[in-house]
């Protein structure tokens, strides 16, 4: 009895103390916390992979005092799905053009106090006011780019491709690496056509998948990321990309050019917004305004390798950078190009299943 007495007592003893160490720990965090700056908050962001700059969220951290939680998503889709289920308090999301309007449809977005933003008269106007969000009720432009070709100048001259139809060439068979979504595939042969990215008529498509077919002996492969080791390590000299993928390969490639085909060209902005699982909009905000600070958006543009939308940190990057048509057109060559629009499910599943019976074939 005795035992079991002491036994039920250094039970209640070592309780005693694990509740004591527990509320000296809560009391310590609570003091750091307060050293900090007195606030536990968080902005949680969703953005794209290698999207920005590190150093500038760790910038925003020391200024600000939030803690930054950076998730990453590979598909617009995705990050689409992610925000309906609602399961994560996501503060900032970055979605590109064409999923916003359906986003809209689902009450995914919140409207933006444009009195909260400032830097707002700094973005580039062609990106402003575009179809998919008039008046940039929901968005603003994070980053733009176009669509074109890396071609590996040691094997072809640069001058062999000046536009999609050009890819047709039976001296280009099993060179050219195609890229894994129905839009941009697809869209090389709609727009050497002379039909709209945006096309909904399955009757009009036919032409277009009918010479996508011809195209097939010189496709070398359909990647994704993948496209960018091939054409680093010069396993095939001609590659589908977008303008920023593009600019990486060239600087681990100097033999690697990019080229927006005159027969057709395409203009995309990723964007920031505010979704509706957002916690701490005041922390949305704030990063919005950092990262719409001229030598911010100047930082990240250098480290991420898009086009800025922001003319101010525009201005402070090299000339020889910002005066290259490929990564900044003129403004009569962005008259020619497209963006790619919201086609609606119905329509994106005719895409999806049109490009999957041509990739069967292959």
């Amino acid at each position: 009895m005795k035992r079991l007495l002491v036994f039920v007592i250094g039970i209640l003893l070592l309780l005693a103390v694990l509740f004591s160490g527990r509320t000296w720990l809560n009391q310590t965090e609570n003091n750091n916390s307060e050293a900090v700056g007195g606030t536990k908050e968080q902005v949680t962001i969703f953005n794209w992979g290698e999207y920005v700059d590190p150093d500038l969220i760790q910038k925003f951290e020391e200024e600000t005092g939030y803690k930054v939680i950076y998730s990453t998503f590979d598909s617009n889709e995705g990050m689409e799905t992610k925000i309906k289920q609602g399961g994560t308090a996501y503060d900032l999301v970055f979605p590109s053009e064409s999923i916003i309007p359906k986003m809209l449809e689902n009450g995914l977005l919140l409207p933006l106090d444009h009195d909260k933003i400032e830097g707002m008269d700094q973005l580039s106007s062609f990106l402003m006011n575009q179809n998919f969000d008039q008046g940039n009720q929901y968005s603003l432009p994070y980053f733009w780019g176009t669509l074109g070709l890396m071609v590996n100048t040691e094997e072809i001259p640069v001058d062999q491709i000046k536009s999609w139809d050009d890819l047709w060439n039976p001296a280009f068979k099993n060179q050219i690496l195609a890229m894994d979504g129905s839009r941009e595939t697809m869209g090389m042969s709609m727009q050497s056509l002379g039909i709209s990215l945006n096309e909904k008529n399955r009757e009009t498509l036919a032409p277009a998948m009918k010479k996508l077919e011809a195209i097939r002996p010189n496709i070398k492969a359909v990647l994704t990321d993948e496209i960018k080791t091939l054409m680093i390590q010069g396993d095939a000299p001609i590659g589908l990309a977008y303008s920023g993928d593009a600019a990486f390969v060239m600087a681990e490639n100097p033999a690697i050019a990019y080229v927006v085909p005159e027969d057709g060209g395409v203009i995309w902005t990723d964007n920031f917004a505010i979704p509706k699982t957002v916690k701490n909009l005041d922390g949305a905000y704030a990063f919005i305004n950092f990262m719409l600070r001229k030598e911010n958006a100047k930082q990240n543009a250098e480290y991420v390798g898009y086009a800025t939308p922001h003319e101010g940190a525009k201005a402070l990057l090299p000339k020889e950078l910002t005066e290259d048509p490929t990564f900044y057109p003129e403004p009569e060559a962005l008259e020619q190009m497209e963006h790619y629009e919201y086609l609606g499910q119905e329509t994106v599943e005719l895409y999806n299943d049109l490009f999957l019976e041509w990739k069967m074939g292959l």
